[in-house]
């Protein structure tokens, strides 16, 4: 039943972002034929291309928000949004902020300038000055991070610097996942870590 339910609210979410995409797309393609169009005349080159310019103006405001299996929350907003010109079953997102809920308690919030989301893979790249925050004390900054919008999953194919409670750390690659063994939360620096020890203060 909950996962009935969460595969009901994944696609209640896709929905809300789809058919305003879907209408923008309709209304350009009614706007082109409800003109009587003389083939003898030449089209101005101010008024081609209308498909496209109604592509361009996507969803404003568009949201995504489920549930795991593990009952972690995955939350994921835009300022914007529009289908790719190349790949339509693609959706690019600008002003990009997410949130994770994990079910032990800790929260991870992330921001990014932009997003590529791929529908039928519940996946999304997001990249540009990318910054995740988590309620245990970590602040991460990466340019660019894959991650999934049905399970807890997060990785950086490049560096990451970052500050928490042991100090500041630089590293290749950075993971979020659960644990195979404990399906518990982890996260994960690798490849080349550099750690500066910065003990709190005695009283802290």
């Amino acid at each position: 039943m909950a996962r009935a339910q969460n595969t009901y609210s994944r696609i209640v979410a896709w929905i809300k972002i789809i058919l305003p995409l879907s209408a923008l797309g309709l209304l350009s393609t009614l706007f082109l034929f409800s003109r009587t169009v003389d083939p003898t005349l030449s089209v101005p080159s101010s008024q081609i291309d209308l498909e496209q310019r109604a592509q361009d103006l996507g969803a404003t405001n568009p949201r995504f928000a489920g549930v795991t299996r593990e009952g972690d929350e995955i939350r994921f907003a835009a300022e914007f949004a529009r289908p790719d010109r190349d790949t339509p079953e693609h959706l690019i997102a600008d002003g990009v902020t997410a949130q994770i809920r994990l079910s032990a308690g800790t929260v991870i919030d992330i921001t990014s300038g932009q997003a590529q989301m791929q529908q039928g893979q519940m996946t999304a790249s997001l990249m540009g000055e990318v910054q995740i925050t988590t309620s245990t004390g970590y602040v991460i900054d990466t340019e660019r991070l894959n991650s999934r919008l049905d399970e807890v999953y997060a990785e950086t194919p490049g560096q990451v610097t970052a500050t928490g409670p042991v100090g500041a750390l630089t590293a290749g690659r950075m993971l979020l996942h659960n644990n195979a063994e404990s399906g518990a939360p982890e996260l994960l620096f690798t490849e080349g870590v550099k750690l500066i020890y910065q003990p709190g203060e005695a009283g802290e």
